[in-house]
C-alpha cells in the first residue's frame, strides 16, 4: 500500500498529497499539501487567485499511542474579492484553527461527556483551548434552522458562578432541545430573543410555558401576543410547599425550647414529600401531626387539594375546584397560603390554561438540571458565553462524530 494511502488513511483526510515524515522529539511531522492547485479562500471557500505564501505552520491531530501527530504545510494566502486578503483554506482544519478536525471532534466529544480537567488530559492541550474549540464547533454545527417553526416553547433562567449570575434558556417543546441562550434574566434578555425571532416567527407561537416571572410576562405579552402563557404547575406547587414550610417554622417559633419544636423539626420531608413516597415511619409523623398540630395539618392538605386540583383533566371542574381552594385558603388564618391564595388569584387563567394544554415546564428544568450537572462537573464557568457554548454542546441537538474505532466480534 502506498505511502499517501496510508496516511490519509490513519489521519481520515482525503484531498492531500503527503511530501515527508519527520520523527521529532515533539511527535511525527507529516508535512503535505492539498491536493488542489487552485487555492480557496479559508472564510468563505470561493476559489481565489494566489497572493503569495505564509510561514509553514503545524496542525495538532491525534496521538498515535503516545506519539502526537502534526501536519505541517506553508499555506498560501488569497485575494478574495469578498473577505480581502486571507489565509487559503485547507482540507484538515477549521479556517483559524491550528487543530485538525478530527482533533477538534474528539475534543467536543469528550467535553460533552466529561469535566474539561480529563479532557486536557487525555488531548494534551490547555484547559482554556478545551473551551475555544467547544465554542467553535458549536458555531460550526448549530443548526442555522433552529428558529425556525417554533409553535411551542419554554422560556426559564438558570444561576452560575455561585448563583450571583443567569442565562436565560428558551426550549423547544417539539424537538426537545435548547433553541436559545442569553445573559441575564431580565426582559431586554428575552427581548434580544424575540429580535432575533423576528415578527413572523414570533406570530406563529402558540403556547409559552414559564414561571410566574413578570419580566418574561410582559415581552410575551408585548412581543407574541397571541400565545397562550401557561404557569408551571410544579411550579405553582413548589409555592405551595413553601408555604407549608413557613407554616411550619412559625410553630417552631411558637413552641421554641420546649420538646414539641423537636418534635415539628422533624415533620418537615413528611410533609413537603408526595403521599405515596412516604416511609412509614413519615406516615407515623403525618399522623401525629393530625392529632397535635391542626394549623400545620391543615396547611398540609391546602398543599395537596392544590395538588389534585391540577390533576383535573376537564376545565370546568378544575376551574371550579380552583374557587373552592382559594375560598378555603383565604380563610385559612394561614398567613403564607392567605398570600399565596392571592398570588394564584391574580394569575388564575393561565394556572388553570396547563389543564386542557397539559404543558409544563417540566422539559426545560430537565435540561436547565443537565446544565447545573455540566456546571458542577466544570466546577464553575469563568464567563455566561463560556456555559452557553456548552449548554448548546450538550443540550441543542448537535451530533458528534468522533474519529473511534468501529466495533468488531470478538472470537
Amino acid at each position: 500500500m502506498r505511502l499517501n494511502t496510508v496516511i490519509r488513511k490513519l489521519l481520515g483526510v482525503t484531498r492531500i498529497v503527503v511530501e515527508d515524515l519527520e520523527l521529532v522529539p515533539e511527535g511525527l511531522v507529516i508535512r503535505l499539501r492539498p491536493r488542489t492547485r487552485k487555492p480557496r479562500c479559508g472564510k468563505c471557500g470561493r476559489g481565489c487567485p494566489g497572493y503569495d505564501r505564509s510561514p509553514p505552520r503545524r496542525w495538532r491531530h491525534l496521538a498515535l499511542g503516545r506519539w502526537p501527530f502534526w501536519l505541517e504545510y506553508a499555506p498560501r494566502r488569497v485575494e478574495c474579492p469578498r473577505c480581502g486578503v486571507t489565509v487559503e483554506q485547507v482540507p484538515w482544519a477549521a479556517h483559524g484553527s491550528r487543530f485538525t478536525r478530527e482533533f477538534e471532534e474528539m475534543t467536543a466529544y469528550l467535553a460533552q461527556r466529561m469535566d474539561r480537567t480529563a479532557v486536557r488530559l487525555l488531548m494534551g492541550i490547555d484547559w482554556r483551548t478545551v473551551g475555544t474549540i467547544v465554542a467553535r464547533i458549536v458555531q460550526e454545527r448549530l443548526d442555522p434552522q433552529r428558529l425556525e417553526n417554533l409553535y411551542v416553547i419554554g422560556v426559564d433562567e438558570i444561576s452560575f458562578r455561585r448563583h450571583h449570575h443567569y442565562i436565560t434558556v428558551v426550549v423547544d417543546h417539539a424537538r426537545k432541545r435548547v433553541v436559545w441562550t442569553g445573559e441575564g434574566k431580565s426582559s431586554e434578555t428575552l427581548e434580544r430573543f424575540f429580535a432575533e425571532l423576528g415578527p413572523e416567527r414570533s406570530r406563529k407561537i402558540e403556547t409559552a410555558t414559564i414561571d410566574m416571572s413578570q419580566a418574561y410576562i410582559n415581552v410575551l405579552e408585548e412581543r407574541a401576543p397571541q400565545a397562550q402563557i401557561v404557569f408551571d404547575r410544579f411550579h405553582v406547587q413548589r409555592l405551595a410547599s413553601d408555604a407549608v414550610d413557613e407554616v411550619r417554622r412559625e410553630q417552631v417559633r411558637q413552641v421554641k425550647g420546649t420538646d414539641d419544636a423537636t418534635w415539628i423539626k422533624g415533620t418537615r420531608f413528611a410533609l413537603l414529600k408526595n403521599p405515596w413516597n412516604l416511609t412509614g415511619l413519615e406516615q407515623l409523623r403525618l399522623s401525629a401531626v393530625q392529632r397535635r398540630n391542626r394549623p400545620l395539618y391543615r396547611a398540609y392538605l391546602l398543599k395537596e387539594t392544590l395538588a389534585k386540583t391540577l390533576d383535573y383533566l376537564q376545565l370546568g371542574r378544575a376551574k371550579k375546584a380552583l374557587g373552592q381552594w382559594l375560598s378555603w385558603a383565604k380563610r385559612s388564618r394561614l398567613k403564607p397560603f392567605v398570600k399565596l391564595a392571592q398570588t394564584i388569584k391574580r394569575h388564575k387563567d393561565r394556572i388553570l390554561a396547563y389543564i386542557p394544554s397539559r404543558q409544563t415546564n417540566g422539559l426545560t428544568e430537565g435540561l436547565n438540571n443537565k446544565t447545573r450537572l455540566i456546571t458542577r462537573r466544570a466546577y464553575g464557568f469563568h464567563s455566561a458565553a463560556a456555559l452557553e457554548a456548552m449548554i448548546h454542546l450538550c443540550c441543542g441537538g448537535i451530533t458528534l462524530d468522533p474519529p473511534l474505532p468501529s466495533p468488531t466480534s470478538t472470537p
